[in-house]
């Protein structure tokens, strides 16, 4: 694949991105959604990024790894603490990449 196809590739999903989300806000714009509705999609968000994230810290290709060598499983501890004391995403973000750098390095 060249440049070309792959800047192409690139507009191509931003544009296919942009239209999924502009009408989800099409379609709920005159709609009034439920209250217990609202409260449930506040939580869609945590849901999508443990799926990401949770299957990276505790599998090592396919077998479940929660051994003290699974840097990944420890940092990963780190960043939790980090949040829930701070609540700062950014801090927990740079706090889990420097330790898995670090990590990796030894």
């Amino acid at each position: 694949m060249g440049p070309i196809e792959l800047w192409l590739t690139f507009l191509c999903i931003g544009v296919i991105t942009y239209a999924i989300r502009l009408s989800f806000i099409l379609l709920f714009e005159k709609m009034v959604i439920p209250s217990f509705l609202m409260r449930a999609l506040r939580f869609v968000p945590l849901a999508v990024l443990s799926a990401i994230i949770l299957p990276a810290l505790f599998l090592d290709g396919s077998r479940l790894n929660l051994s003290l060598g699974n840097a990944r499983l420890l940092v990963g501890s780190i960043a939790v603490v980090v949040a829930w004391r701070t609540r700062n995403a950014l801090l927990t973000i740079v706090v889990g990449m420097v330790g898995l750098w670090v990590l990796h390095m030894f």
